[in-house]
């Protein structure tokens, strides 16, 4: 079993099915003792705000913010540097303990022994 789980979410409240996938399987990891490591990039990069997330409903899917809540429990959640930047994004601006990084240390994440990398 990989050690670790890399997930890049690109999708936002704009293909919600998408979005709501990569957040639950990241929660699932991370509930499961998996580390885990969510990239939130594109639209995704909005649920790095506080309160954004709690907008976001899918009939038959878990509350974002629960599982939001999962994956900072047993994980990292990452804004990507230039999604942040598009957007007006500042390190201030986001949720308590989620960082801004750019594609190198994406890479250097997913290049490593034992890490698994799913896009969605």
């Amino acid at each position: 079993m990989a050690e670790k789980l890399v997930i890049k979410v690109t999708a936002g409240a704009d293909a919600p099915e998408r979005c709501s996938q990569a957040f639950t399987v990241a929660a699932v990891a991370a509930a499961s003792g998996v580390e885990v490591s969510l990239w939130l990039t594109g639209e995704s990069a909005w649920f790095a705000l506080p309160g954004r997330a709690a907008g976001f409903a899918l009939p038959h899917a878990a509350p974002l913010p629960e599982l939001i809540e999962t994956v900072q429990g047993g994980g990292l959640i990452t804004l990507c540097t230039q999604c942040a930047a598009r957007r007006d994004i500042t390190q201030a601006d986001v949720l308590e303990g989620v960082r801004i990084a750019g594609a190198q240390v994406f890479v250097s994440e997913i290049m490593k022994d034992g890490v698994r990398a799913l896009v969605y």
